[in-house]
């Protein structure tokens, strides 16, 4: 895979595209805190993986707009629950992305001499560490009706279950429903078990993340659809998948 830079990304907090008042990312971090396990008869450190953690980092600039993804009125918030944040490294089918449900843990502005005015925003994660996963969407999609997406070729099937992550923008009709369907052709796909997000009937933006561990099967492709019962006008929504390797605990 060639060298790519970091243009042309997106960002999504709680169900709201803030890519346009993103300034930068200063962190994306993520793993199992280092537990020291040094014994006494050792020249060098040695160490076990701790509990996961996660942390985002970012610079906003100062949006006090009316439109609902204002950078400040959400933010400024400083909501005391949990928010769920995903960064899109780019905006193409099959592209990484790191989700983390997190803490909001300030919004702290800055005005620079030359006029620039900025706020420094650190999310760190609570109950799950920070998770790399795979864009199903190209960034937000946006369906007019129940629609199949293009698979996601993952190479090779896993037997260590899976992870997904929803940020849903926007919502129109009656009820929609997002679920992942994976196929061992690309051709013949199939609902994955336990892989559909809980139905949404209001057009609040909203996150929701489904996670199932165990030995579940996914197959090598792997595909976003929306279905409906009573009609779905429109619906703007991305989808990360973590598809694990090995087995998983949380």
């Amino acid at each position: 895979m060639p060298k790519a830079s970091g243009l042309g990304d997106n960002l999504y907090l709680g169900g709201y595209d803030l890519s346009g008042d993103v300034q930068a990312l200063s962190k994306i971090s993520g793993g199992p805190a280092p537990l020291d396990v040094t014994s006494i008869n050792e020249s060098a450190y040695e160490r076990i993986g701790g509990l996961r953690s996660g942390s985002i980092d970012m610079t906003t600039f100062f949006n006090p707009g009316v439109a609902a993804n204002a950078a400040h009125t959400v933010l400024s918030a400083l909501p005391t629950g949990d928010v769920t944040l995903t960064y899109a490294r780019g905006t193409t089918l099959g592209n990484p992305a790191a989700c983390m449900v997190a803490r909001q843990l300030n919004y702290d502005g800055t005005r620079a001499a030359g006029g620039m005015f900025t706020f420094a925003v650190a999310a760190q994660n609570d109950g799950f560490g920070l998770e790399w996963g795979t864009l199903l969407t190209a960034g937000l999609r946006t369906d007019v009706a129940a629609t199949n997406g293009t698979g996601v070729d993952f190479t090779a099937a896993t037997s260590f279950g899976f992870q997904a992550y929803l940020q849903l923008t926007a919502f129109t009709g009656t009820d929609v429903t997002v679920k992942l369907q994976d196929s061992a052709d690309n051709s013949s796909f199939a609902d994955l078990a336990s892989g559909a997000f809980t139905q949404v009937t209001t057009g609040t933006p909203q996150t929701q993340r489904i996670a199932v561990g165990g030995v579940a099967t996914v197959r090598r492709y792997v595909r976003a659809a929306t279905v409906t019962t009573g009609g779905v006008t429109s619906v703007t929504f991305a989808v990360v998948l973590v598809k694990n390797s090995s087995a998983t605990v949380f």
